[in-house]
C-alpha cells in the first residue's frame, strides 16, 4: 500500500453543553463500535484455525497416540480366554469365547474406510454375495461417512476400531471411554446406527491376549461391546503376493474362521486381487461368507438411532466435512499467496535492479534540457499547528524556485495564523471552510502560479533538493506525474521502525516494480507533482473514494500520462506513533484502495492506455496490494498449527526460509535507499507482530467494502517531531488525554 496521509476531518464545534453532549455521545459510540474492529476479523480467523484444527484431528495430528506395548506375561489371563476363540464376551461379567461354525468365513477389515480401496473391496464383495465385517476408525468414518452408509445399505456389519487408533494399554478409562462415543458419534452420523462389536487397535490372537490387554478387554464389555480379534491372518498388509494372501486367509479342514484383511493404511491392490480369487474358491468348497451374526446365528449388532443422538451425529460429520473442505480451500490460498509472494519478491527484486541501474548510470537525464523553472508547492493543512512550522522552513530551504502555497482547510488550532506570522516571501495562505483534502487541493490548484504542481502533506519536511529531484522528470513531456521517496521521520520508537521497514521494503521497492512495469498505482500524498495539464484534464483531486491520492494515479495512467519515480525525491513523514492511529490511517488506506480499483474497473474492458493500464496495472495492484495480503494470515495459521501440532522442525525451517527470502529483500532495499541496516533488527518481530495487525485491518476493510459500509475521514494527532533536515528535533509535547483520539 502507498503512503498516504488522513483526508482532513470536520472543524470542531465551539465549545459548549451541547457540543459535550455531542462528543460524549460520539465517544459513547466509538466504545460500543470498537470491539467489531477485532471480534469480526478475530471471529473469522478463529473459526479458520478451528477447522483447521478439526481437520487434524479427524486426520490423527491432535491427540494421537502412536504408542505400541510390548509383549507382556499372561498369567492374569483367564486360560479358557487364551484358549478360545476369537469372539470374547466380557459384558454383563462373563468370561466367554466363541468359534466360528465350520464352513463359516467372517472376512474382517481393519482401519477404513478408505476413498479408493474400500469401493473397491466393497464391489468385490458385491460381486461374489458375499458379507463381511468392517472395523472402521472414527477418524475415517468421519472423512467418508458415505462409505460407511455403503456397507450398512448392502448388508455387511461395522464394528468400532477405535476412534485414532490408538494402543488401548497405555490409556486411561476417560479416554477409552472417549474413543468409543467419539467413533460412535461418528457412525450415527454416517449410517445412523450404533454398533455392539469392537476391535482393539495391535490385536491378533485370542491367545496373544496378554496383562496389559485383557483389562482393556474387560472393561470394554463394561460399556456394552463384543470383542473381536481373528483366528486367521492374511498378512495382507505386508503384500506378500496375491497367492501368499490367498494361502494364508485359508482356513484348514473346512473349520470356520474370522479372517484379517485391511481396506486402508496403503497400497492394498493385493487384497482386492486376492478376495476376487479368495471368495468364489472358497464358496465352491462350500464356505459361506457372512457377518459376524449372521455366522453366530445371533441378533444383528447395529442398532438404528433416531432424535437427538442421530442429529448429534448428523452435525458432527457436517463439521468434519466442512473441516475438510474448508482445508482444502486453504491449501489452495497457500498455494497462491506462496506462487504470489514470490512472484512479487522476484519481480522487485530484478525490476528494481534494473530501474535503479537505469537511473543511476553516468549521463542519465530525463530529457534534453533539465527543469528550472520555478513550481508551485501545495500544502493543504487541517488543524497542523504543531508541524507546520517545520514544514514550511523546510521547503524555504529549498534549492529549486518556488511559491508556496498553504491551504487552510478550515483549521481550528491557528494553522494558517502561524504561518502568516512567519510572513516568508513566497508564501501565500489560501483559506478555506473544511472541505475535505480532494477539496484543499483543487483551491490550491485553481490559485497556483505555475505549470509544474508540487503536492505535500502538512506534517511532511523536504530536503533542500527535493523539489529539484521530484520535477527533473518533467522534461519528458510524457510524464504526467511523479512519485516521490516518502521516508518515516519518527522511527526511534517500535511501531516506527517496522513502518520504516514497510515504506523502505515495500512501498519504495514496489514503486520502482511499478515504474518499470508503467503501472504505478499511487502517488504519495505526502510527496508527489503533477503536470497541471495532466490534473486538468482527468478533472482534479476527487473525493470519489478515500485515497485520493490513488484515485487521481489511476485517472492519469487511463489518460495516457507516465507515472514515474524520483528515488532522490526524499521527505520526511511523521507516521502514526499508536496501535489505534496505525489503524485508523491503514483502514482507510486499505478501504480506499479497493474504492479506487472499483472506480476504475472499466478499464479493464477499455483500449488504448486505459485499456493497458486495466489489463495490466489493475491486475497487479489487486494481486499484490489486496488478494496476497488478505491470503497472507494463512502462511501464519499453518506455521502456529505445525508448530503446536505439526512437523515442528520442518515447519519453523520452512517459516525461516521464508524469513530469509524477506530479509535479503529488505537488505537490499535498504541499500538501495542507502539506509542503515541496524534498522533490521526488529524485521523478525514486524512479522510475528506488525504483519497481524495489517491483516485485521485488511480483513476489516474487505468487510467494510462487501457490507456496503462507509467510512468517515478521522485528524491524525500529530507530535512535530518530525523537523526539517539537519535541524535540532523537537521534544514531544505531553499529550492530554483528548489529543490521544482522532479529531472528528
Amino acid at each position: 500500500m502507498a503512503s498516504r496521509t488522513s483526508r482532513h476531518g470536520p472543524a470542531p464545534k465551539a465549545p459548549g453543553r451541547g457540543s459535550r453532549t455531542t462528543t460524549k455521545r460520539h465517544r459513547d459510540a466509538r466504545r460500543r463500535r470498537l470491539p467489531m474492529r477485532f471480534l469480526l476479523p478475530m471471529f473469522i480467523l478463529l473459526a479458520i484455525m478451528a477447522m483447521l484444527m478439526l481437520r487434524g484431528y479427524v486426520h490423527s495430528e491432535i491427540l494421537a497416540d502412536h504408542r505400541i506395548q510390548p509383549e507382556a506375561a499372561t498369567d492374569k489371563v483367564p486360560e479358557k480366554i487364551l484358549d478360545g476363540g476369537p469372539v470374547i464376551d466380557t459384558r454383563g461379567g462373563r468370561t466367554t469365547s466363541l468359534g466360528i461354525p465350520d464352513h463359516r468365513l467372517v472376512l474382517t477389515f481393519d482401519d477404513g474406510p478408505d476413498p479408493t480401496w474400500t469401493p473397491q473391496v466393497l464391489d468385490v464383495l458385491k460381486a461374489h454375495h458375499a458379507h463381511a465385517v468392517f472395523f472402521v476408525t472414527g477418524t475415517m468414518a468421519s472423512r467418508y461417512p458415505d462409505l460407511v452408509e455403503r456397507m450398512v445399505r448392502e448388508g455387511h456389519e461395522v464394528g468400532l476400531h477405535t476412534f485414532n487408533h490408538p494402543d488401548l494399554s497405555y490409556q486411561s478409562k476417560s479416554r477409552i471411554d472417549w474413543e468409543l462415543s467419539q467413533s460412535q458419534l461418528a457412525l450415527e452420523g454416517a449410517a445412523g446406527i450404533r454398533t455392539s462389536l469392537f476391535r482393539p487397535p495391535y490385536s491378533s490372537f485370542a491367545d496373544a491376549m496378554d496383562n496389559q490387554s485383557w483389562p482393556v478387554t474387560k472393561y470394554i464389555g463394561t460399556r456394552g461391546y463384543i470383542t473381536v480379534v481373528n483366528n486367521t491372518d492374511s498378512e495382507d498388509w505386508q503384500k506378500p503376493g496375491v497367492a501368499e494372501i490367498v494361502r494364508r486367509a485359508t482356513p484348514k479342514g473346512g473349520k470356520g474362521a474370522i479372517v484379517l484383511m485391511h481396506d486402508s493404511g496403503g497400497d492394498r491392490h493385493q487384497t482386492v486381487q486376492a478376495l476376487d480369487t479368495f471368495i468364489p474358491e472358497l464358496q465352491q468348497r462350500g464356505y459361506d461368507f457372512e457377518n459376524l451374526t449372521e455366522a453366530l446365528d445371533a441378533p444383528s449388532a447395529h442398532t438404528p438411532v433416531t432424535g437427538l443422538d442421530l442429529w448429534k451425529g448428523r452435525a458432527w460429520i457436517f463439521l468434519v466435512q466442512a473441516s475438510e473442505r474448508t482445508t482444502d480451500v486453504l491449501v489452495v490460498g497457500i498455494a497462491v499467496i506462496g506462487v504470489l509472494v514470490f512472484t512479487r519478491f522476484g519481480l522487485m527484486l530484478l525490476l528494481s535492479a534494473t530501474h535503479a541501474r537505469k537511473v543511476r548510470r553516468a549521463g542519465f537525464r530525463w530529457g534534453r534540457t533539465p527543469i528550472t523553472e520555478p513550481v508551485s508547492v501545495l500544502v493543504p493543512a487541517y488543524n497542523e499547528a504543531k508541524c507546520i512550522e517545520n514544514t514550511v522552513h523546510s521547503l524555504m530551504a529549498s534549492e529549486h524556485p518556488i511559491e508556496i502555497l498553504v491551504v487552510d482547510d478550515g483549521s481550528s488550532d491557528g494553522t494558517a495564523r502561524i504561518v502568516e506570522d512567519l510572513a516568508l516571501p513566497n508564501v501565500r495562505v489560501v483559506r478555506q471552510l473544511n472541505a475535505g483534502k480532494p477539496a484543499a487541493l483543487n483551491r490550491g490548484l485553481a490559485n497556483a502560479s505555475h505549470d509544474i504542481i508540487v503536492m505535500m502533506d502538512g506534517d511532511t519536511v523536504f530536503e533542500p533538493a527535493t523539489v529539484r529531484e521530484l520535477v527533473q522528470p518533467f522534461a519528458d513531456p510524457r510524464v504526467g506525474a511523479v512519485a516521490g521517496n516518502a521516508k518515516v521521520g519518527n522511527r526511534d520508537s517500535l511501531i516506527g521502525a517496522w513502518q520504516h521497514i514497510e515504506y523502505v521494503m515495500g512501498f519504495n521497492l514496489d514503486r520502482r516494480m511499478y515504474d518499470l512495469l508503467r503501472c504505478m498505482p499511487t502517488i504519495p500524498g505526502a510527496v508527489g507533482a503533477f503536470r497541471r495539464t495532466a490534473l486538468e484534464r482527468v478533472g482534479g483531486m476527487s473525493d470519489d473514494t478515500l485515497a485520493e491520492d490513488t484515485d487521481i494515479t489511476m485517472a492519469l495512467h487511463r489518460d495516457g500520462w507516465r507515472v514515474v519515480y524520483a528515488e532522490n525525491a526524499r521527505a520526511w513523514t511523521e507516521a502514526p506513533e499508536s496501535v489505534q492511529q496505525l489503524w485508523s490511517q491503514r483502514y482507510r488506506w486499505c478501504y480506499g484502495t479497493m474504492q479506487a480499483i472499483w472506480k476504475h474497473r472499466r478499464a479493464l474492458i477499455e483500449r488504448g492506455p486505459s485499456g493497458r493500464f486495466g489489463r495490466v496495472g489493475l491486475p497487479l495492484v489487486s494481486l499484490f496490494m489486496v488478494l496476497a495480503p488478505l491470503l497472507a494470515p494463512l502462511i501464519d495459521i499453518f506455521l502456529l498449527y505445525g508448530v503446536v501440532f505439526g512437523p515442528t522442525q520442518k515447519t519453523v525451517v520452512a517459516w525461516l526460509g521464508v524469513l530469509t527470502i524477506q530479509a535479503v529483500c529488505a537488505a537490499y532495499a535498504f541499500r538501495l535507499d542507502k539506509e542503515r541496516m541496524t534498522h533490521l533488527i526488529s524485521l523478525p518481530l514486524q512479522q510475528v507482530l506488525y504483519r497481524q495487525l495489517m491483516y485485521v485491518v485488511l480483513l476489516q476493510s474487505w468487510i467494510t467494502a462487501l457490507t456496503g459500509g462507509r467510512l468517515r475521514w478521522q485528524k491524525l494527532r500529530r507530535t512535530g517531531v518530525v523537523g526539517a533536515p539537519g535541524s535540532a528535533p523537537r521534544q514531544r509535547e505531553p499529550q492530554d488525554g483528548n489529543e490521544r483520539r482522532p479529531v472528528g
